[in-house]
């Protein structure tokens, strides 16, 4: 069992990584139970970031690169967006970002 199980019991299933298995089991409720795995707690700037994830995917069905989110967050930051999206998610995109969104770990990506 991981540490986001251990922490949370009623998490839906989750990989080895601690990614959810299947992206629909993803709800508010679930990424405050990840971001707390991860050591984060919620708040409107990383609930932005959260909901223009899940749009993207709801849309195409694939997790969104971090550079579609840069650009999200450039409409607001402007050329600020990539230092604070990694500021939020320090450990990275992939690692954090994707996670707390309910995506599973996009295989092919780096992890930054």
């Amino acid at each position: 069992m991981n540490l986001a199980h251990e922490l949370t019991p009623n998490l839906p299933e989750v990989d080895e990584e601690g990614y959810l298995i299947d992206p629909a089991d993803w709800n508010e409720s679930v990424a405050e139970a990840l971001a707390a795995s991860e050591g984060i707690r919620l708040d409107a700037e990383y609930w932005d970031v959260l909901r223009f994830m899940r749009a993207f995917y709801e849309e195409h069905q694939v997790a969104p690169d971090a550079r579609y989110v840069i650009k999200h967050l450039a409409e607001r930051l402007g050329s600020a967006a990539r230092k604070r999206l990694f500021e939020l998610f320090p450990y990275g995109y992939v690692k954090q970002a994707c996670k707390i969104a309910g995506m599973r770990r996009p295989r092919a990506w780096s992890t930054g």
